[in-house]
């Protein structure tokens, strides 16, 4: 026999190359038990992920990047899942989004732009991870990381920030209590101080530059939106 995966010869029940099952179960009920266990487990699962990344953020994307990535739910799986939380949160309790109000631009490009950062919240915060990248590659270029790890590391931080928005947001839907501002505070403070741990703990101005970086990569993301839209319009009147 050969495997349908590499193509290695097989005499057993799994393929000595690449360890992939000579014949597949069939997809069940057990099946689908199996695979939603496996992601809310608290071994490796997304509550485990979770926990990890509120006890010691940096430390586990430290860990995840050079040891072991089987431990946490993988990266972009995570920022989607727990943006895809926030969203259908915010859609039930119709509590405020953390984004400025598209106002003051009439109606024009940039007015839709930002109309729909503010209803797509989970999705932007994908978009400006790739703009506070960019800032945290610059502030922390000393150290030996890529721009696309630096970007793993964005995708668990801002997940975590997704679910502090969530619950904030669920206290003030439920309390009619002002409090998502203070979420908006918590999961600030919240990612300068995984950024910082994830390069060095031990250094103060690290967490003081995870700060800036975050806040310059926000206000460069409105800025590109702001352009953007300014060049929509600009295109349409030509």
């Amino acid at each position: 026999m050969t495997c349908n995966n590499c193509d290695s010869e097989v005499k057993q029940n799994y393929c000595p190359n690449c360890g992939i099952p000579i014949k597949l179960s069939r997809i069940n009920g057990r099946y689908i038990l199996n695979e939603i266990g496996s992601v809310l487990n608290f071994d490796k699962g997304i509550f485990y992920t979770i926990k990890e990344l509120l006890i010691r953020p940096g430390i586990s994307v430290h860990n995840f990047i050079h040891k072991d990535r089987n431990r946490l739910v993988k990266p972009i799986i995570f920022v989607i899942v727990t943006s895809l939380i926030y969203m259908i949160a915010q859609h039930f309790l119709l509590f405020e989004d953390g984004y400025m109000k598209a106002d003051g631009f009439e109606e024009s490009a940039i007015t839709k732009i930002l109309g729909w950062i503010q209803s797509n919240y989970g999705y932007a915060n994908i978009l400006m991870a790739i703009f506070i990248a960019g800032w945290i590659k610059i502030f922390f270029k000393k150290y030996d990381y890529n721009f696309f790890e630096i970007l793993i590391l964005l995708c668990f931080v801002i997940g975590i920030g997704m679910l502090i928005y969530t619950v904030f947001g669920i206290i003030e839907s439920t309390t009619k209590s002002r409090v998502l501002h203070i979420g908006g505070i918590v999961a600030l403070i919240y990612t300068s101080w995984a950024i910082g741990q994830f390069f060095d703990k031990s250094k103060k101005t690290n967490y003081l530059k995870g700060f800036t970086a975050y806040l310059l990569g926000m206000l460069t993301f409105f800025i590109g939106a702001i352009i953007l839209g300014l060049c929509i319009d600009y295109l349409q009147k030509i």
